[in-house]
């Protein structure tokens, strides 16, 4: 039932925060460090929540430890602050391998070739309850609160975007009045980044944005987080969708 499931989680929030996970927000993730006080206290309780209810599982050889489950629990957190949130209600389990893992793939060339052979991942999010990623690249995507780059923020916003049935850059937005703006404006911005990376035009969001709807939320979720003015600066209309969507204003509070 609904609320026995929100009273667990209040008496979870209620805990008190390890100091030694403090420590791992401190080390390893530089994005808690911009975060107002009343923020980092609500990342906490988020944080301890995900824990508690998702499991983690180390491949390649790696051992899952604290330091990885905060550090992963943190940067995944940060997208549910200020929102109504279920925790990813459709995430099981969190996969790590230590680097870089490769996978079987399959893919159509515009002139209808296609092409099979090994892929290198950074990271990807199943449909089926899971979220897979490189450790090596969770951490290096942490590093640097500012380069657009966050492994975590990407794989997480496609779990957000198939809250909605269908991972294809609509998530579930807080009002039903909301979706038509969203689709004119995304459908829009998606468009102008396959048109500019066809004429070799300039256009600040990472040109893998271009491969789907669905990627290109993913990567504007990345660089709303990580580079919220130069995205202000670019693409006014996207921010601002994304702002009503995650409740968040990252361009005024840097």
């Amino acid at each position: 039932m609904p609320w026995l499931k929100e009273r667990r989680r209040r008496k979870i929030r209620e805990q008190p925060f390890p100091a030694s996970w403090t420590g791992i927000l401190v080390r390893n993730v530089p994005y808690y460090g911009l975060l107002p006080p009343e923020d980092q206290e609500e990342m906490k309780g988020h944080i301890q929540v995900f824990l508690a209810e998702k499991r983690f599982e180390g491949l390649g050889g790696i051992e899952i430890n604290d330091e990885i489950r905060v550090t992963i629990a943190a940067q995944a957190c940060v997208l549910l602050l200020h929102r109504k949130t279920d925790y990813y209600p459709g995430l099981i389990s969190i996969l790590v391998y230590p680097h870089p893992y490769f996978v079987k793939a399959t893919r159509r060339l515009p002139d209808g070739t296609v092409m099979e052979g090994d892929e290198v991942r950074l990271g990807e999010s199943w449909s089926r309850g899971q979220v897979v990623l490189s450790w090596d690249d969770v951490r290096r995507g942490a590093a640097d609160a500012h380069d657009g780059l966050n492994v975590v923020f990407h794989e997480f916003a496609h779990q957000l975007d198939s809250e909605s049935g269908k991972a294809q850059g609509a998530p579930v937005l807080p009002r039903s009045s909301m979706y038509i703006a969203w689709a004119r404006v995304l459908g829009h911005e998606y468009e102008q980044l396959v048109e500019d990376l066809k004429h070799h035009r300039k256009n600040c969001l990472r040109s893998y944005g271009a491969t789907s709807p669905a990627e290109f939320f993913a990567v504007a979720t990345e660089a709303f987080f990580e580079q919220p003015n130069q995205l202000l600066h670019c693409h006014p209309d996207l921010y601002e969708q994304l702002r009503l969507f995650f409740q968040q204003d990252p361009a005024h509070r840097l």
